[in-house]
């Protein structure tokens, strides 16, 4: 297994064999991630920017929501939104905090969101997350 140092709160974080993810990229500790792709694993990106988990969303299957919980993600240098799975190792109570501070987001970066048709959490979807963090 290989292991990579946060850029944001320096913990080690081991990769591989997680729960709900084949790639690693994000920390299961405070949900950051570094912005390394151009599209999902290629590892093209030049940017290398810290990307901070800004809420929520849920999977879409066409138009239906399938339901698997999903952080967003926001480059702090480039401004790149994208989606990632969560996955088991994830420390649920961090995903807790990132949901509720998406709750107070900016208008104008829900707008963002919105044009980029990524549907955020919000406050009517807190039981589904909580079910899917911590059971019932």
């Amino acid at each position: 297994m290989n292991s990579f140092i946060c850029g944001n709160c320096h913990k080690e974080v081991t990769t591989g064999g997680n729960i709900g993810t084949h790639q690693r990229n994000h920390c299961p500790y405070c949900l950051y991630s570094k912005h390394v792709d151009n599209t999902p694993g290629d590892r093209q990106a030049s940017c290398h920017g810290l990307m901070q988990p800004i809420g929520l969303t849920f999977k879409q299957e066409g138009k239906e929501k399938a339901g698997e919980l999903m952080l967003v993600h926001l480059c702090q240098k480039c401004g790149k939104i994208s989606i990632n799975r969560v996955a088991g190792d994830d420390d649920a109570n961090e995903i807790m905090n990132v949901f509720e501070d998406s709750l107070h987001m900016s208008e104008q970066t829900k707008d963002r969101l919105k044009m980029q048709k990524i549907d955020i959490a919000s406050e009517k979807n807190e039981k589904e997350i909580k079910i899917q963090l911590f059971g019932n």
